[in-house]
């Protein structure tokens, strides 16, 4: 992308703006939390962090700012990074025919050319250079359930009570501004909540996490104990004349930590003390553009950076990110062991502290795939831990809407229900008996895919890679994957597509990309570059499995602290393909020590031969039993484990339980029946015993599963 020989870098004033040529046919994905298209040629964007309550599906700026896109034209693949805080604009093409550009309009023109071969490459790229995600505890990847607010203390009991007494999974409760007095944080207000220790205790002990708000504003009110030693520290952001800046936000009049100052974040992570003290693992930063009543923040507002004096013109876009790093660093040295830390608010490199979702969305169909694009492209600017409030958070839901959403949502990084003050209750049973019964199914899948989901988080946290993945970014060629019918549509993963469709219909068009497809409920193949109508009734999202895809997967549990012997291995016959299955102990750094454990499995199509190469770390491992389920192999097969002919068993495999109450006989659960093999590990958790030598023979085409032992 060349710079054009007539603007070139220019000044209009303070605004620096670079202009680049505008190729034919080019386009341009990615700049993070943005609304419209996945092609964002012939529109322009604007970086400036804003509390967007109930924004629709153009409404520009959101909560998030990351200056980086990347940019496909003949064959080519490149990313620019604009390192600049200040204000700043993207027009790819957006009332004229001629440059794309970016500009800001303070600070210095300093961007990075990041040049690739795919898309992927950009991203490894970009990610090396801004910063890649911590691996999370591994219960912030189930289910959380959330509203504003669940109060008094009997009803966030009842809540938790409701999901294991019905059987749904969940591993978090969520607790809004409420839990606190007069939305002060740090504190709790006593009358709802007389004891958290004991509340606290007794939800863990039902395996559910707590996450608790925290807001940055902190009221001036004398006698508030942050308030007064805040002054008392100099924490608080400033007027030029050093007088306090003082906004209004729940609490009221309130002043806000100064996050770019260091003695600020260690003042921070005191307070947060509070929080860990009781145990509480999960921390929610909202409110964190900053948000105030009017949301004119005053751009002369002085900020510390570190020594470097400036001012919010310059801080606004970073504060959150600042906030975010604060409760990340402050509770993970308290914890000794991984937070799970969520923020609304962001910049680009925001992966390296915190997950994002994306703010007060809406109940409706739009905003339900609009919050899907959103995820897509936070995924192709380097944040893979991302999703939105599942139901909408401002109005109601019907039952449609809201069981379609959580199907979708199974499949989001970040999988949350949540909804406002004053709506309708939005949890997985509040919708009648068979929207509760398909909600289950749903969620119980996402628990099944736990191993297959957690290694890809690791590999998000090793590469940069993005747990929902835009097509554009494995068919960045393919004109079909930015047609606005199927810009939707993304990879859960390497192996797993969703195609999601609105609440109303019940039979879309869909677009399988190149290669061969499994529908994931039946195993029934579908050619790739193919449109095709297929039935999508509301218990039935159209999900399907790539051919030659590894899928690890267990027997789902009512949350993932829950252990399991037994590994389901799920074996798609096709092209050559690996995959890299990681445990850890889901909790503590251990990890960064070689506490792991991690095995590349692949297969190769011209040998029909399956490998599991030897394990790497220190991890007994957890699954001491794999069970390998083939789908799409022919022929009558026979095992040889360890030189023991070992008869195959031919299983009936389901993904869902049957819709009691609703036509089972006439719409019952798709079956699969599949060819199993079992191979129990002697010696159970230590990795370096597992004797994996093993072969499968199955004719008339062969299948060799084999692998090595440790030393």
């Amino acid at each position: 992308m060349p710079m054009t020989a007539a603007f070139g870098t220019g000044w209009i004033g303070e605004q620096v703006t670079t202009y680049k040529i505008l190729q034919p046919q080019e386009r341009f994905i990615g700049l993070g939390e943005k609304t419209g298209p996945l092609n964002r040629r012939g529109h322009g964007y604007v970086n400036w962090n804003t509390d967007a309550y109930g924004y629709h599906a153009g409404t520009d700026p959101l909560y998030v700012s990351i200056p980086f896109y990347i940019g496909i034209h003949n064959g080519l693949v490149y990313g620019i990074f604009f390192d600049n805080p200040f204000k700043t604009f993207f027009n790819f093409g957006a009332s004229n025919n001629r440059f794309a550009s970016f500009s800001a309009d303070s600070g210095i023109m300093d961007y990075y050319f990041i040049s690739g071969s795919s898309v992927a490459d950009v991203l490894r790229e970009y990610t090396w250079l801004t910063g890649r995600m911590p691996l999370p505890p591994r219960w912030s990847l189930g289910y959380q359930q959330c509203r504003y607010s669940y109060y008094p203390e009997a009803e966030v009991m009842s809540v938790a009570r409701t999901f294991r007494e019905k059987q749904i999974p969940c591993d978090a409760i969520v607790l809004d501004i409420h839990y606190m007095d007069a939305y002060k944080i740090f504190t709790w207000d006593r009358q709802r909540f007389p004891d958290p220790e004991k509340m606290l205790q007794t939800l863990k002990d039902s395996g559910f996490s707590a996450v608790v708000m925290c807001d940055p504003g902190i009221k001036a009110e004398e006698g508030y104990e942050p308030y007064e030693d805040g002054k008392a520290r100099d924490v608080f952001l400033k007027y030029p004349d050093g007088t306090l800046y003082t906004g209004q936000v729940w609490p009221g009049w309130c002043h806000f930590p100064d996050f770019s100052k260091p003695e600020t974040r260690t003042w921070w992570k005191e307070k947060l003390q509070l929080y860990t003290r009781l145990g509480i693992e999960g921390f929610w930063n909202d409110m964190n553009e900053i948000a105030t009543w009017g949301n004119m923040l005053p751009e002369l507002i002085t900020c510390n950076f570190d020594g470097q004096p400036g001012t919010m013109r310059q801080g606004r876009n970073l504060y959150g990110m600042l906030m975010a790093r604060s409760t990340y660093e402050g509770t993970s040295q308290l914890m000794n062991k991984r937070p799970f830390n969520l923020t609304r608010s962001g910049f680009a490199g925001i992966q390296r502290y915190a997950a994002v979702w994306t703010g007060d969305n809406v109940a409706y169909d739009e905003h339900m795939l609009l919050g899907i694009r959103l995820v897509n492209s936070l995924g192709l600017s380097g944040v893979p831990f991302a999703g939105y409030d599942v139901g909408g958070f401002v109005g109601n839901a019907d039952t449609r809407l809201f069981t379609r959403w959580l199907s979708i949502g199974s499949f989001s990084p970040f999988f949350r229900g949540h909804t406002m003050i004053n709506t309708r209750d939005s949890e997985p049973w509040a919708y009648g008996e068979e929207a509760e019964q398909i909600c289950r199914n749903y969620i119980r899948l996402r628990y099944r895919l736990m191993p297959y989901l957690y290694s890809v988080f690791n590999e998000a946290a090793e590469t940069g890679m993005p747990v929902q993945r835009s097509l554009a970014i494995e068919y960045t060629h393919d004109e079909k994957v930015y047609d606005g019918l199927y810009q939707n549509e993304y990879l859960f993963g390497p192996g797993i597509l969703v195609a999601p469709v609105e609440s109303t219909r019940d039979i879309a068009k869909i677009y399988l990309p190149q290669g061969t497809w499994y529908y994931l409920y039946n195993g029934t193949t579908y050619p790739g570059n193919n449109e095709l109508l297929i039935e999508c009734p509301l218990h039935r999202l159209p999900v399907f499995v790539k051919a030659g895809a590894i899928i690890p997967m267990m027997e789902p549990g009512q949350h993932t602290r829950e252990k399991s012997d037994t590994l389901e291995l799920h074996v798609y016959a096709g092209p050559d393909t690996e995959f890299v299955f990681y445990e850890d102990d889901g909790e503590t750094f251990g990890y960064r020590d070689d506490n792991f454990y991690k095995r590349l499995i692949r297969f190769s199509a011209e040998k029909q031969k399956l490998e599991l190469q030897t394990p790497t770390g220190n991890f007994r491992p957890e699954f001491v039993q794999w069970k390998v389920v083939f789908h799409g192999f022919t022929g009558s097969p026979s095992f040889h484990v360890n030189g023991q002919l070992i008869p195959a068993q031919h299983e009936k495999i389901k993904l869902f339980e049957p819709l009691e109450k609703f036509d089972p006989i006439h719409d019952p659960e798709p079956v699969m029946e599949e060819d199993v093999i079992s191979i129990s590990f002697p010696g159970v958790r230590i990795p370096y015993l597992n004797p994996m030598v093993t072969r499968v023979v199955c004719n008339p085409n062969p299948v060799f599963l084999s692998g090595k032992s440790g030393t």
